[in-house]
């Protein structure tokens, strides 16, 4: 039997992001995550205090990251740490830990150019929220990008303003929106992070998101589950209140994101599906340790299975 080809061009019933990147590079690239020390307005007390709810960053910063070290040192440990399993590959510099373009710019071109004139670096992911941008950042930002390969990745979690304040993110999804629109129209690469499971939304608002992101004009997407972490403010409100948390197990999601991306845009690069956090950090859920590879299989398997894809109830507006 004939394998279907869809519209991002190949047999994979949604569009991956390794493909994507196989199609821009002729050889392996790696992404290195950098904490650069920088904070967050919800953190600092500029916007709000205690940061987001669910945050505790020490779920996805490698062992070589940390702000007392130079990017270059980061960069240099990160590089020993992937060599050895990958000869040849160049790196992405991974502005990961909180929100990296919340400084003045002087201190983003130091810290960035540091990083851009490492010889095996080709390029810049920089994660941020919408709220921490401004012209004169883009403006630049959008420089680097005539040079080198950029993306700007916005944690935006939710399309429901009721439950961005719920978990303290002190930004409106007009905030996300207006980010958006402004970082691509001067042609820099953008991604998104969503979470799915946030507390008080539904299903049918989950699969919403798909419908609303859809229509901005976004590059990729990254999509979490909900997970609840050690030393977090959503930790204390889970550990009073749990029956006000509806976790999802690794076959209910798997459903709900089969449901996700048949109303997402086919055009968007779906880059995760899950969220793996230290399992000495990691209250719920617990998936007895499954990989997100294993989740891609099982997604990729059940979407095969049903005879569906990303997009397939996607309306062109």
């Amino acid at each position: 039997m004939k394998k279907k080809k869809y519209k991002w061009g190949h047999n994979r019933p949604f569009n991956d992001y390794s493909t994507y990147f196989k199609k821009i590079f002729n050889e392996r690239i790696q992404k290195i995550s950098i904490d650069a020390g920088f904070s967050c307005p919800n953190r600092d007390g500029t916007k709000g205090v205690g940061g987001c709810s669910y945050c505790n960053n020490d779920t996805f910063n490698p062992f070589y990251c940390t702000p007392s070290k130079s990017v270059t040192q980061q960069l240099n440990e990160g590089i020993a740490f992937f060599e050895p399993k990958y000869k040849t590959q160049k790196y992405l510099a991974y502005f990961q830990a909180f929100s990296n373009t919340y400084g003045s710019l002087d201190l983003l071109k130091k810290l960035y150019e540091e990083a851009l004139t490492h010889e095996k670096v080709i390029g810049l992911v920089i994660g941020t929220r919408p709220d921490c941008v401004n012209n004169e950042i883009l403006d630049y930002i959008a420089e680097l990008s005539e040079k080198y390969f950029i993306v700007v990745e916005y944690g935006i979690e939710s399309t429901l303003n009721r439950t961005l304040n719920l978990i303290n993110r002190c930004h409106t999804f007009e905030d996300s929106v207006f980010a958006i629109n402004e970082t691509v129209k001067r042609n820099i690469e953008t991604g998104v992070h969503m979470i799915l499971g946030l507390p008080e939304e539904t299903d049918e608002e989950m699969i919403n998101h798909a419908k609303i992101i859809s229509e901005l004009p976004i590059k990729s997407l990254k999509l979490h589950q909900l997970q609840i972490i050690k030393n977090t403010v959503m930790a204390k409100q889970f550990k009073q209140n749990p029956e006000s948390f509806n976790l999802f197990s690794a076959d209910s999601y798997i459903e709900l994101i089969i449901k996700f991306i048949e109303n997402l845009s086919p055009d968007i690069i779906l880059e995760r599906f899950i969220s793996e956090s230290p399992a000495d950090l990691l209250i719920a859920p617990k998936w007895n340790g499954l990989k997100n590879f294993e989740i891609v299989s099982r997604i990729e398997k059940r979407l095969l299975e049903l005879d569906t894809f990303q997009g397939k109830f996607f309306n062109v507006k």
